[in-house]
């Protein structure tokens, strides 16, 4: 909302939040369809890709469809996929599961390994190029609203305030960027099109959306031991019972081999550690045996939307469409969303610019949401969509041969389940911490395992400290009130970069610190607390992780 400052405005024909692949194509493909028109993306990462981590195995459809000859023009993604390997794990062992049972949608021949955080400083180029302009380190911090309640632009780069809101002596009030049409590519829970959703009341008669939380290291290993090209995918252990979720291990270039690990969020148990047992997954033998003599260079997290098909919002307001993650385009069992997102930048812009072309402004650009439901990306999450539920309903096993007969039966155009819910939110599945038993991890060794601060560092985060923090509570008795002695505060162990402490003193009463300078803005917080308590805003332009290649 706009407030009593007064700021500068600038006038676009088309304005994009977020420099990822939904919103760098959106200004891609609106240039090639018409040089003339004006476009800006504002990026709040200190430079396009700061932001930016992914697994990544990319299927190339996405950038095939906007830019056909993006091997010509020399974009980083050299590393094709070789060999596909699927293990299910028990704590001593493995099992290799067959790729022959597996619906062809699974298969990765054709797709490559590559840092999404690479892919897009090379797509802001192509973009930049073509006459987008692109502000990195401008964080949107409100939406600005038309007399008809349309969405019509955003205020960026404001700075300078101190910590407790108030102007400083340097402080900078921002800019209203306007458009004729807004779009919202902020990746997951975006905190504009949070608001957006909520306002436009745009989830009615949807499935809440589900999310997984995932983390990354980059490591340097043996060069006996790198096969450029391999993915691996693993199931089971450590996890187990207590959550759904599993790894990913993928062989790039010069070495490198990309470690991550996702933990499902609708897990019950507030004493579960997601980032503990993503250390724990590396003592695995066969994990183990890969990265002794190695090295890891490169650490962070993200949320990943997981609701598929009947979670996706309406994805248009007057004024605003919402793009990639800000609607939840992965498809979970593929664990690939990134084609998708490129498709719905080129979608939207489509739809945007043949608005402008008849000469509309701020109204709802259906002629995208249909798109996106009926064409390539609808096709693509409508096979899969009842993978995730199944999962979460009747476990891993179950969900492994109903959601594969499910897929088989979906590439023929029918299903026998028909499209299962979801349920309940993630925080709405956190369990009382009475009812759960309290999991012991072991220490980090500092060789295969870190404490989460040391890790942090190798997200090479930086916020301003004098600045407001970025993460506040609607009510900050809660945590201590009520989060502690119902769920033992699990926000001391969800957050994936030690942001949020019980802190004991003798004599006191606990506290409850929040260090938002850690913060790598994967939005988990927002998602997992059960009292829906914390939330989560962007911070000054340019804070944050800066990522060199994720």
């Amino acid at each position: 909302m706009t407030d009593a400052i007064e700021r500068e405005s600038m006038e676009y024909d088309v304005v994009i939040v977020g420099g990822g692949p939904a919103g760098l194509s959106a200004a891609i493909r609106l240039k090639q369809l018409d040089p003339d028109l004006n476009v800006v993306l504002l990026e709040k990462g200190s430079e396009v890709g700061a932001h930016i981590l992914s697994g990544a195995v990319l299927d190339p459809s996405g950038l095939d469809a906007l830019i056909p000859d993006w091997q010509q023009k020399g974009a980083p993604i050299k590393t094709a996929v070789k060999e596909d390997n699927f293990y299910m794990l028990g704590e001593a062992g493995q099992i290799r599961v067959p790729n022959w049972p597996m619906p062809p949608l699974m298969n990765n021949h054709g797709n490559y390994i590559v840092s999404m955080a690479n892919v897009c400083r090379w797509m802001a180029e192509q973009a930049e190029a073509l006459g987008v302009e692109i502000f990195p380190g401008m964080s949107c911090s409100a939406l600005v609203y038309g007399d008809k309640g349309e969405v019509k632009g955003v205020i960026a780069g404001e700075f300078g305030k101190e910590s407790d809101g108030t102007a400083g002596p340097n402080y900078e009030p921002g800019m209203e960027l306007l458009g004729k049409y807004v779009m919202l590519a902020e990746g997951v829970r975006g905190s504009l099109s949070k608001e957006v959703i909520a306002k436009f009341d745009l989830s009615k008669g949807k499935e809440p959306q589900k999310f997984g939380l995932g983390m990354k290291e980059i490591w340097e290993i043996d060069p006996e031991k790198h096969r450029e090209g391999t993915v691996t995918h693993t199931m089971g252990w450590p996890l187990g019972g207590n959550a759904g979720g599993g790894s990913f291990i993928y062989h790039a270039e010069n070495n490198q081999v990309f470690v991550g690990f996702v933990v499902h969020l609708n897990y019950r148990n507030p004493h579960l550690y997601p980032y503990m047992e993503f250390q724990r997954f590396k003592h695995h033998p066969m994990v183990a045996d890969l990265l002794k003599g190695g090295k890891r260079v490169a650490y962070g997290a993200r949320a990943i939307t997981e609701g598929g098909w009947q979670s996706m919002p309406k994805m248009v307001a007057p004024g605003v469409a919402l793009l990639g993650c800000s609607v939840g385009m992965v498809n979970v069992p593929r664990i690939k969303g990134n084609h998708n997102a490129m498709l719905s930048g080129k979608a939207a812009a489509e739809a945007a610019h043949a608005a402008i072309k008849a000469g509309r402004t701020g109204d709802e650009l259906t002629a995208y949401e249909a798109d996106v439901r009926g064409g390539a990306i609808g096709k693509d999450l409508k096979k899969v969509r009842n993978v995730k539920p199944m999962w979460s309903k009747f476990g891993l096993v179950a969900s492994l041969m109903g959601g594969g007969i499910d897929m088989w039966t979906n590439t023929l155009g029918f299903s026998l389940f028909g499209t299962l819910s979801h349920g309940k939110t993630d925080a709405a599945a956190t369990g009382l911490a009475a009812d759960f038993k309290p999991i012991e991890y072991p220490r980090p060794d500092g060789v295969l395992s870190f404490d989460r601060l040391t890790n942090v560092a190798f997200s090479f985060t930086n916020h301003e400290e004098s600045q407001p923090a970025h993460l506040t509570l609607k009510d900050p008795s809660v945590p201590i009130s009520v989060n502690l002695p119902k769920y033992d505060e699990p926000a001391q162990r969800y957050c994936p970069a030690g942001v949020y402490e019980v802190v004991r003193e003798q004599g006191k009463d606990p506290r409850f610190v929040i260090n938002f300078q850690n913060c790598v803005h994967c939005k988990t917080c927002d998602i997992k607390d059960p009292t829906q308590n914390i939330v989560w805003k962007t911070p000054q332009g340019g804070d944050g992780p800066n990522y060199p290649n994720m």
